[in-house]
C-alpha cells in the first residue's frame, strides 16, 4: 500500500514562498508518476502540478507555470512543491497524489493514491 504524506503548508503573506513535502512509503517514489493539486474552499480540487516516474518534462497549471517548481528526490523518497510569488488565489489545501501511470490526463479521478492534504494560506 502505497502512503502519502504532506507537510510544510501554512500561513505566508503574498510574494511569499513555501515549500510542500510529499513523503513516500510502500513504493518508491521513482516509479510513481506524481503530482499537486489543490482545493480552494467551495471549488473542485483542481491540477497544479504533474512530475512523470521517468522525469523529463514538468507539467503545470498555466496559473501556477513559472512561480512553482515540482521535483523530487529519490533518495528521501519525496517530492517536493516550491512555492515561489504567492497570491491570495494560491490558498487552498494542496493534495499530493500518485498513479503507476498517468497516461494522456493529470485528472484527479485518474490518481489513484493521495495523502490528507495540507493547508496554504496566503494573505494580501
Amino acid at each position: 500500500q502505497v502512503l502519502l504524506v504532506e507537510s510544510g503548508g501554512g500561513l505566508v503573506q503574498a510574494g511569499g514562498s513555501l515549500r510542500l513535502s510529499c513523503a513516500v512509503s510502500g513504493r518508491a517514489v521513482s516509479i510513481l508518476d506524481m503530482g499537486w493539486f489543490r482545493q480552494a474552499p467551495g471549488k473542485e480540487r483542481e491540477f497544479v502540478s504533474g512530475l512523470p516516474w521517468r522525469g523529463g518534462t514538468q507539467y503545470y497549471a498555466d496559473s501556477v507555470r513559472g512561480r512553482f517548481t515540482i521535483f523530487r528526490d529519490n533518495a528521501e523518497n519525496t517530492l517536493y512543491l516550491r512555492m515561489n510569488s504567492l497570491k491570495p488565489e494560491d490558498t487552498a489545501i494542496y493534495y499530493c497524489a500518485a498513479v503507476e501511470s498517468v497516461g494522456s490526463s493529470w485528472h484527479p479521478s485518474l490518481m489513484d493514491y493521495w495523502g490528507q492534504g495540507t493547508q496554504v494560506t496566503v494573505s494580501s
